[in-house]
């Protein structure tokens, strides 16, 4: 039992654990949405694309979290502006704004003489950092994405299953995809700091995925999401702490098993249940 508790008696270790927990719940409520539309290369493409304002931000001596916010606007803005053009796939404006995106944080940060911006914490996250005003922070941006799932639920769920159909009944599905995408870069950039960019999609992407096959409604995937994004952080931290690997990567490794590990269960059970038969789950449009 002194092996499983002994970590969290750490101060350090009880904020991830708290950071984490909140974390989760954010991404629960985006990549709900994410993996019912199929948006996870957008979800990337928005992470890595915080890069600029981050580095720009650390080179001026700023706060790094308003850099990534400011960045994210612009990748909001720009995907939601060329998500317009006719002419243009959606999957290619995001590829060439992912690309000039990160291009622009590079040439920023090699314009440092010393090279000073540490993108090892924006790459890989520093969970562990996590300070008290950091999860204020995350309190109110959590307090912020359940507001906006509530108001924009309705219009998200036919956004997801039927765009024509969202247009028909007046939920102006041009809007919700610009807040859905909002809520997407909030997530995103209350991330970052826990996992990295390069990580942030096992929080993002593999909960609400390995809660898919085993909810009934949307918002059974959220809940189920955060619940297995809180699993994945407690089992993480535990690990990272007995077998000194990074946290974060931790976190996110584990995420991302627990989501195979759900899938390998769904697909045992729905053999038998071709065996026996029964009505398989059906997620519910609630």
């Amino acid at each position: 039992m002194e092996w499983l508790t002994a970590p969290f008696e750490v101060t350090f270790v009880q904020g991830a654990l708290w950071g984490g927990i909140l974390v989760s719940a954010i991404c629960a409520s985006a990549g709900t949405w994410v993996v019912l539309r199929g948006m996870a290369f957008l979800g990337d493409a928005m992470s890595h694309g915080l890069l600029p304002g981050v580095a720009l931000a650390a080179l001026l001596g700023g706060n790094l979290m308003v850099g990534a916010v400011v960045s994210a606007v612009v990748m909001t803005a720009g995907v939601t502006a060329l998500g317009r053009t006719p002419r243009l796939s959606q999957d290619t404006g995001i590829g060439l704004l992912f690309v000039g995106m990160l291009s622009l944080g590079v040439i920023i940060v090699s314009r440092s003489q010393s090279f000073a911006v540490d993108l090892t914490g924006f790459l890989f996250g520093d969970v562990l950092a996590v300070r008290q005003q950091d999860l204020l922070v995350l309190a109110a941006a959590l307090l912020a994405a359940l507001v906006v799932s509530v108001l924009g639920h309705r219009a998200f769920l036919a956004l997801a299953f039927d765009e024509r159909k969202a247009h028909t009944l007046g939920l102006r599905p041009r809007l919700a995809h610009a807040v859905l995408l909002g809520l997407l870069g909030l997530a995103i950039v209350a991330s970052f700091h826990i996992v990295g960019t390069l990580l942030v999609l096992g929080l993002l992407i593999a909960p609400p995925a390995a809660a898919l096959p085993w909810a009934r409604s949307v918002r059974g995937v959220m809940a189920l999401a955060a619940l297995l994004g809180a699993t994945a952080t407690f089992g993480g931290l535990l690990l990272s702490w007995h077998l000194s690997t990074a946290a974060g990567a931790t976190v996110a490794a584990l995420a991302v098993s627990l989501f195979f590990l759900s899938h390998m269960v769904s697909g045992l059970r729905d053999r038998r249940a071709r065996r026996t038969p029964a009505p398989a789950p059906v997620l519910e449009v609630d």
